[in-house]
């Protein structure tokens, strides 16, 4: 009873009375009442009951299995958490690669409009040649 409650469970087993049986060497039944006389092991089942019920109560998990699967869970938990974070991520990784993919669209397009302006001979002006010998305007000269 005190190496189940103190978590070492042989393989397949659990704390409960289905392993404390096969631990100690006894049928199951000895741990159950027998119409109106009790069971010859019922006291120790009771006991044991007890005393797990009192170690849960205070927090500590007695079986190893009982607590893999409470850390398991909240490895999901956190792996979900992930997975959501990760996904929002992605979201807005995607919207700003939409932004910026239809700004550069907008740049090349505004390019290939003045490229355009300025190869028209029309829209050229040409501006008349600076004097010999005179100052530009403003200048300190």
């Amino acid at each position: 009873m005190d190496r189940l409650l103190a978590g070492t469970i042989p393989p397949g087993g659990g704390c409960d009375l289905k392993t404390l049986a096969a631990e100690a060497g006894v049928t199951r039944t000895g741990f159950y009442p027998k119409g109106e006389r009790p069971g010859p092991y019922q006291h120790l089942a009771e006991e044991f009951e007890r005393r797990v019920k009192e170690a849960r109560a205070t927090g500590k998990v007695t079986d190893p299995k009982v607590s893999q699967i409470e850390r398991l869970k909240a490895q999901v938990a956190e792996l979900k958490e992930r997975l959501t974070e990760r996904d929002a991520d992605l979201a807005e990784l995607t919207a700003f690669k939409t932004l910026a993919i239809s700004r550069l669209a907008a740049q090349r397009q505004e390019i290939e409009q003045l490229r355009e302006q300025a190869a028209a001979v029309d829209n050229v002006r040409h501006l008349p040649a600076a004097r010999p010998g005179s100052a530009p305007f403003g200048s300190c000269s």
